[in-house]
This record gives structure tokens, C-alpha cells and sequence, in this order.
């Protein structure tokens, strides 16, 4: 059972719910607040206020419960890196209220792998789930037929006001280099594209979500790859993106991108 947080957590979660405030625009009946979140190593947690200098993990209750409450602000949130413990997740799910719910998906196996699941916690209150989950498997080649993604992306639909959305979340293999993940953010991107260009499928207002090397800028070659139309905006170039971001090093962890019209116009439908 989870005790009282005591006076110091109180004080911190109140600067931190202000500091929320002054930053994130307020949900209104007309919009929509989507946010993805690679949290470091999210699986099992500390049962304490403050985890001491022996307590592993380092992540105590105090954490998630921070954690917990920047993931209030938004309508939907994936999250990456979530762990195959989940009890940080679950700890978190007591924190907002009733309405906040969670999507998960199973655990990629093997050594890349890395235990990870991807997550989508959403406030049932402002959004409902339409129906559509899944995770995103390569076709199968004759010549490689084992290849695939090393975590495997998943996606989710959501509705909102009688609209329909849905979120591909990714957290790509990062590997040693850019050239090492170039293989999977290419097919990734692509699978993508040809999602979005096939009929008669449930596919409208599709973004991506996750950990990735896409920015709008770019490098040449990680650009080459990319299908006509995709990427984020220009506007996340300087958003920083973890706490130990400065001018001088800019780290795109987490992206959201869209394919858009060559003027920059993002080819989604009543979102808002």
C-alpha cells in the first residue's frame, strides 16, 4: 500500500503542477494535447518516497508521482521504454485520477530487444479508444525472411469530438552510429508512407510518435530516406528534449512527425 507522500513531495509536485501551468496550454472542448515521452529504463520502482543511497532502482515514488503529473496535462501520451516490470506504470496509473488509462504492448524479445514495451496512457475523459491496436511487422522477403524491427512500433487508435486519429509509436535501434540506424528508420518511414496511401483502410490522421533520428532539418542521407512529405516541423527543432540539453547539443530523443503538403501544410484531418 502506498503511504501519504510527505510534506517536501507535496511542496514539489505543487511548484512542479505550476510551473506544468504556465507551460502547457490548457485543454479546452476544441483541442487536442498529444505527447510522446522516451523515459529511461520505465519498468520497476523503489516502494518509497525517497530511495536511499543502496535503493536500486534509483526511481522512487517521488519520481513517478513527477512523472505522473506532467502525463496529466495531455490527452495522450506514448510513452517508450517502458520495461517489462511494470510497476512504476502501474504506480503512475493511481496518480492522476479514474480516468487515466493505458494501451500496452508485449514485451520485444531478445537482446536488442531490450525488454521494452510501448505504452499510450490517455485520459479517458477527453479521448476513447477506437478500436484499432496493433504492432507493425515487416512483409515478409524470400531471401531475409527473419528480418524485422528490433522493437517492434505500435500503434493505436483514438477518437476525439467524432474524430478519429492514430498514433504509431517507435522507438528505433540506436545502435553505434547514424549509418546503423538509418536500416530501420528507413523501413519504418516507408511502411508508413504506403499506410497511408492504401484505400479502404482505417488510416486517416496517422502520426508518429518515439524515439527516433527524424528532425526537419536533417542530415542528406537520413533525408534520402524518407518518403515524400514526412517528417516533423521545423517548430520541434529547438524544443529541448532532456534535461541536460544546452545550445550546443541538441538531442532529438522524442519527435512527432506527419506527412505534410510541400508548403509544410500537414495532411491531417480535423485535428486541431
Amino acid at each position: 500500500m502506498t503511504t501519504a507522500p510527505p510534506a517536501a513531495v507535496t511542496q514539489d509536485l505543487d511548484r512542479l503542477s505550476q510551473a506544468l501551468d504556465a507551460t502547457i496550454p490548457a485543454r479546452t472542448d476544441t483541442n487536442l494535447l498529444v505527447a510522446t515521452w522516451n523515459v529511461r529504463a520505465f519498468g520497476d520502482v523503489t516502494a518509497k518516497w525517497a530511495a536511499g543511497p543502496r535503493d536500486s532502482p534509483k526511481r522512487d515514488w517521488h519520481a513517478v508521482a513527477c512523472i505522473a503529473e506532467v502525463i496529466s496535462r495531455f490527452d495522450v501520451v506514448a510513452l517508450q521504454e517502458a520495461r517489462r516490470s511494470t510497476r512504476a506504470l502501474w504506480f503512475l496509473l493511481e496518480r492522476p485520477g479514474p480516468s487515466l488509462r493505458v494501451i500496452a504492448s508485449d514485451v520485444t524479445e531478445g537482446s536488442v530487444g531490450n525488454g521494452e514495451r510501448l505504452a499510450f496512457l490517455y485520459d479517458s475523459d477527453r479521448v476513447q479508444p477506437s478500436g484499432l491496436v496493433g504492432e507493425i511487422v515487416l512483409p515478409t522477403v524470400a531471401d531475409d525472411p527473419a528480418r524485422q524491427f528490433a522493437r517492434t512500433p505500435y500503434f493505436a487508435g483514438f477518437s476525439r469530438n467524432g474524430i478519429e486519429f492514430t498514433l504509431a509509436s517507435v522507438h528505433v535501434l540506436w545502435g553505434k552510429n547514424a549509418a546503423e540506424r538509418l536500416p530501420e528508420v528507413t523501413a519504418f518511414a516507408q511502411w508508413m508512407r504506403a499506410w497511408a496511401d492504401r484505400r479502404n483502410d482505417r488510416n486517416h490522421n496517422l502520426m508518429v510518435l518515439g524515439a527516433s533520428t527524424w528532425t526537419a532539418s536533417g542530415t542528406r542521407s537520413t533525408r534520402r530516406s524518407w518518403p515524400p512529405g514526412f517528417g516533423p516541423p521545423t517548430e520541434l527543432n529547438t524544443v529541448p528534449r532532456t534535461i541536460f540539453d544546452d545550445s550546443g547539443a541538441n538531442h532529438f530523443y522524442d519527435q512527432i512527425a506527419w506527412f505534410s503538403e510541400p508548403d509544410g501544410t500537414p495532411l491531417l484531418d480535423g485535428i486541431v
